[in-house]
């Protein structure tokens, strides 16, 4: 399960940058998944909230945005998604496109708040 490792990954990424940050509390983690990166969004997010909880890092949030898979047509220069697992343009006809997009898998945005160190974190239970 690579999952557990990318969620690791995510997880130092974000915390170096609430280090520079001088302490900013981590609240919400954006992250890209294209369709064709090969991780399963279940799994990376099950994988992200054991090491948040092991961690102690609640109530710290992972959103999951997924990219569909894009061709692009040199024929009428156009990008467009993939349906269906047809490649060919929807609007020219042809079968002759590009890979545009569609694998990645990306760190997209942080949100943080500002730390104050007077004031005490209460939790209920």
């Amino acid at each position: 399960m690579h999952e557990l490792g990318i969620a690791n990954s995510v997880l130092q990424e974000a915390r170096q940058e609430q280090v520079a940050r001088h302490g900013a509390r981590l609240r919400k983690i954006t992250v890209r998944v294209g369709e064709l990166a090969g991780v399963n969004p279940d799994a990376l997010k099950f994988c992200f909230e054991v090491l948040v909880r092991e961690n102690k890092l609640e109530p710290l949030e992972l959103e999951i945005e997924s990219c569909p898979r894009r061709q692009f047509c040199p024929a009428c220069d156009k990008t467009f998604m993939v349906a269906d697992y047809d490649l060919s343009c929807p609007t020219c006809g042809s079968s002759d496109t590009e890979f545009a997009g569609g694998d990645e898998l990306e760190l997209a945005q942080l949100e943080m708040e500002d730390y104050e160190p007077g004031t005490v974190a209460t939790q209920s239970t």
